[in-house]
């Protein structure tokens, strides 16, 4: 009976190792696939335009002639604006919901941040056009370009007409978007700091801050990458918010960020449909392409990242 149940027991792991492994491979090529079908329909404009494309500024569908530097700047400008906002927020309601909210505000603040993630992109979008964007312009830019618009350096970023719509306004939108992610698992990540440690650190005397910079920061940095990565994500593939608030504007006037732009997933939500040439089509299918390189450059880089830390705790211990 036990050699039954022994063979059994290997029949069963061998079919559970298999069954995983098929599945594991159906999601690499579902990704092959994905990437076989992006080159082979830009195919015609990696042909005709090479690698100008990636820097080239024209886009004149009339012509047929395409670049996709405006897409790519507006796509990157926009995912750091709203990082350089949604990071340092993020951390400050995961700090308050963990450390310093009293116990009856944690449950109902925590549900209303989850909430804010379930809310449609183009909801945001449709907001930030109506609201945001009006009051926007009518009195926080021109505050904007009398105060940051005349500092020397990055003054050039803060100049121009006060439109409301613009690379700003779309990362603002966008970092409102990513906040409810980042945060929720800064929150997690968060609360699974042992609290021993945390007890340990306030015996000796230290403060909130010390705690949370020199024991929960440290003990769940990975968690906290991740998190931020993850907003990234949703930054650099976010459309309909981005396509309401940018401009979409395939025109480069300057290094303003109130100037309206574009992004890449903007430009193929309004223009694919309307792609009447071959290569008008091959093009926009580069751009998918490049946004496709994009985000797996930048998760690359964040797998690296994380590996790098885990080393350096390997080699501290």
């Amino acid at each position: 009976m036990a050699v039954i149940a022994g063979r059994k027991g290997n029949l069963g792991d061998w079919v559970f190792f298999n069954l995983t492994r098929v599945f594991a491979l159906v999601v690499l090529l579902i990704l092959g696939g994905i990437v076989a079908s992006l080159v082979y329909g830009a195919w015609p404009a990696i042909e005709r335009f090479g690698i100008g494309f990636v820097w080239s500024g024209e886009w004149n569908p009339p012509m047929d002639r395409f670049g996709a530097l405006i897409p790519i700047y507006g796509t990157l400008v926009t995912s750091l604006v709203a990082l350089l906002i949604a990071v340092p927020v993020s951390f400050g309601i995961a700090l308050f919901l963990t450390e310093l909210a009293p116990r009856w505000m944690k449950r109902p603040l925590g549900i209303a941040i989850e909430l804010l993630a379930g809310i449609p992109s183009i909801v945001y979008g449709m907001w930030g056009l109506l609201v945001f964007a009006p009051v926007f312009s009518k009195y926080v830019q021109p505050v904007m370009a009398d105060t940051l618009g005349k500092l020397p350096i990055v003054g050039e970023l803060f100049s121009g007409a006060a439109l409301g719509i613009g690379i700003l306004s779309a990362g603002i939108v966008l970092a409102i978007m990513t906040i409810p992610f980042i945060a929720s698992v800064m929150r997690d990540v968060f609360e699974v700091t042992p609290a021993m440690l945390k007890e340990s650190a306030y015996g000796v005397g230290a403060t909130t801050w010390e705690v949370v910079w020199n024991v929960v920061l440290p003990y769940t940095k990975i968690g906290v990458i991740g998190g931020i990565m993850l907003g990234l994500g949703r930054a650099l593939g976010e459309t309909m918010a981005v396509t309401f608030l940018i401009g979409n504007m395939n025109v480069f006037g300057g290094f303003s960020l109130f100037l309206p732009g574009n992004s890449i997933a903007s430009a193929l939500a309004n223009e694919f449909a309307e792609a009447e040439s071959p290569i008008y089509t091959a093009s926009l299918i580069e751009l998918g392409l490049i946004l496709f390189f994009i985000t797996f450059v930048v998760l690359s880089l964040s797998k690296l990242l994380l590996l790098q830390l885990t080393r350096q705790e390997g080699s501290k211990t």
